[in-house]
């Protein structure tokens, strides 16, 4: 499958349930993918990477944008609070804030450097134990609390547990997004991103559909 078959997919997805083109964000998962396998899609024109850690996207992210421009990264894996910093220096967007320590360290080192990457708060839809997220029935408090801080939550984010169906988990994001007045929507990936699209997705993290399966874990 191809960058250009996921593209039309999603197209074909927004237009199934009734979404304005061009409305949900096809973030390319590029963890530990080659860099050749990254710079061929690069180089087919797209410009929505994501990346899992913060010391391999600096490792290549920086070259990567002195050759192609601006690129719009977002890191979509755990941040340890020590690398908050190095974070909010090279990602455009973090997508797992999910505790009240690292949500204070944001907003202190947002208030030192004048700026803060755009924020979606990772909500543990399943309540799992080995992951990590805001349990549902504390997303709304921990929201205001980062609301409070003057942090730029854009939306949530959710990993559905694997013998799940997800469809249940993105109805009960986005149920908790409603209420709280958030328009950002960061779930569904390369074998569910349709249906997290008919949800209202507005982005979906695809890694091995459009880049094949990673060559190490």
């Amino acid at each position: 499958m191809t960058l250009q078959d996921i593209s039309a997919r999603i197209s074909k997805a927004e237009g199934d349930a009734g979404r304005t083109p061009g409305s949900v964000s096809l973030i390319a998962v590029s963890k530990v993918q080659p860099n050749a396998r990254v710079q061929a899609v690069l180089e087919a024109g797209h410009r929505c990477f994501g990346e899992n850690k913060v010391q391999e996207a600096a490792g290549k992210w920086p070259d990567f944008r002195e050759t192609f421009g601006n690129v719009d990264l977002h890191l979509i894996g755990p941040l340890q609070s020590n690398k908050t910093r190095a974070a909010m220096e090279l990602f455009d967007a973090i997508h797992s804030v999910d505790r009240p320590k690292l949500a204070k360290s944001i907003a202190r080192i947002a208030q030192e450097e004048g700026h803060c990457p755009d924020l979606f708060v990772q909500v543990n839809t399943g309540e799992e134990e080995q992951k990590a997220g805001i349990l549902p029935e504390d997303a709304d408090s921990f929201v205001a609390e980062c609301l409070s801080m003057d942090l730029p939550v854009k939306g949530l984010m959710c990993i559905p547990p694997v013998d799940e169906e997800p469809s249940l988990h993105f109805a009960l994001l986005a149920k908790i997004a409603a209420r709280n007045g958030l328009s950002g929507l960061s779930m569904g990936m390369s074998s569910d991103f349709e249906r997290a699209i008919a949800l209202g997705a507005t982005h979906v993290r695809v890694g091995s559909a459009i880049f094949g399966e990673r060559t190490k874990s």
